[in-house]
């Protein structure tokens, strides 16, 4: 909605200024204003708030966002995906994952199924399956397009040992974790037990790399007290330090694949 930066310029407010007062990341202001990103009603609802926008062209603009986000696959998960996170995702060119678990555009509906039953204890069953299947229709959507991104997972040796769901459901798991990195899009690596403390053990994050070289890349960081998005500069540098710092005690991806093949057998 391009509009939307022409109301901001309109309302004499910069890039910066307006992301700080809609409490935005200024990422997340400009994908909205170039329609890299689509808006929420509440974020569309508060920008114009802030830009004085009023009838009826506030009316036809939040239409115009609704018929908008009809076109993003999310939008029928948006119970299940409340956050920014996956628009960035789908519009990324590379994800790098650091990962305690496996990633959830990585999982089997069985595996994902556990974690979530086991982490969100409060769910009713209902609830559950409704996440699994949001997470079958991110990784259709990831990998099922013309043009999928360049994923690189250093997935941490804990994840592909923990029996997530019991041995048989571990198994399959482990089983389409193989077939994954023989996908010419993704690349997957095993940080070994043996390397021991690493710049990525107090957290997973993803670093999103778009097109646009103009576009600036995005950490994501998510926790049991919300998501962070990072995009400052000494930011980015410090999470790229830490990804840069893990990548050389990872298995390379052959000895990877080695790993989880052995694991399978013994299963």
């Amino acid at each position: 909605m391009r509009e939307l930066k022409r109301l901001r310029e309109a309302a004499g407010l910069s890039l910066e200024v307006a992301a700080k007062r809609l409490d935005f990341s200024k990422s997340k202001l400009y994908r909205l204003e170039n329609g890299r990103s689509r808006v929420s009603t509440d974020d569309l609802e508060d920008m114009l708030d802030l830009y004085d926008v009023r009838s009826p062209q506030r009316e036809a603009l939040i239409q115009l966002g609704r018929d908008a986000r009809r076109r993003g696959w999310w939008t029928k998960y948006s119970d299940v995906f409340t956050g920014s996170y996956v628009g960035l995702e789908s519009a990324a060119a590379r994800i790098r994952i650091n990962a305690q678990l496996v990633p959830g555009f990585l999982q089997t509906d069985d595996y994902a199924r556990a974690i979530i039953g086991r982490t969100r204890p409060t769910l009713e069953t209902e609830e559950v399956e409704r996440r699994v299947a949001a997470r079958a229709a991110r990784r259709e959507a990831l990998f099922g397009k013309d043009d999928p991104p360049e994923v690189h997972v250093v997935l941490d040796e804990s994840a592909v040992r923990r029996h997530v769901g019991g041995r048989d459901v571990m198994r399959d798991q482990l089983t389409s974790l193989i077939e994954a990195s023989a996908l010419p899009n993704v690349t997957l690596q095993v940080l070994p037990f043996t390397f021991g403390a690493h710049a990525g053990v107090e957290g997973e994050f993803v670093i999103l790399i778009f097109h646009n070289p103009e576009d600036a890349p995005v950490v994501y960081a998510e926790g049991l007290m919300g998501d962070l998005y990072l995009e400052s500069e000494p930011e980015l540098d410090t999470y790229q330090l830490a990804w840069t710092h893990m990548l050389e005690g990872t298995l390379d991806p052959h000895e990877s694949v080695a790993m989880l093949r052995e694991l399978h057998d013994q299963l």
